[in-house]
């Protein structure tokens, strides 16, 4: 059965917290400039983790190792009517890759206070990411082996 394009959009998150800061990628959503966890979509074929390091280092230029999950996330945007399932994860241990190529449509990469992004100090892209944001600072963390990637091929 082919894709459609009504289907939700696989999606995953980050958090990554250092020095009492969240990593944060700046961004234009729909001609409107905000905040974002580092996030994307999942390509065909990819687990969920390795989306979750793929873009978080596309995105910021950081390197990670996931720890746990935050949550799973389901919105449909406002403006484009698209439906998104994001699975958050925090992760730790945030090595900067300088000669990381980063995507063209971040405009900037910065170390933001909890506090400052929950009080609405930055404006944040979306519903998802103010509330994945509200469980990790309420200390929501399950653990990675929830999610079992089985990619076996020849399965019915």
């Amino acid at each position: 059965m082919p894709l459609s394009t009504d289907m939700p959009h696989l999606t995953t998150a980050v958090i990554v917290e250092h020095n009492q800061s969240i990593l944060m990628v700046n961004e234009i959503d729909n001609g409107i400039n905000c905040w974002n966890q580092p996030a994307g979509h999942v390509e065909p074929g990819e687990s969920l983790i390795d989306a979750a390091l793929r873009e978080t280092l596309e995105e910021s230029q950081y390197r990670v190792k996931i720890t746990s999950l935050v949550g799973i996330y389901q919105s449909v945007h406002a403006s484009t009517g698209i439906h998104y399932v994001r699975v958050c994860f925090t992760a730790d241990t945030p090595e900067l890759v300088e000669n990381s190529p980063r995507d063209t449509d971040i405009i900037d990469v910065d170390w933001l206070p909890l506090n400052q992004l929950l009080a609405g100090d930055y404006p944040l892209r979306s519903a998802l990411v103010k509330q994945a944001l509200v469980d990790y600072q309420a200390g929501h963390r399950f653990p990675i082996t929830l999610i079992h990637p089985l990619f076996a091929p020849g399965s019915c």
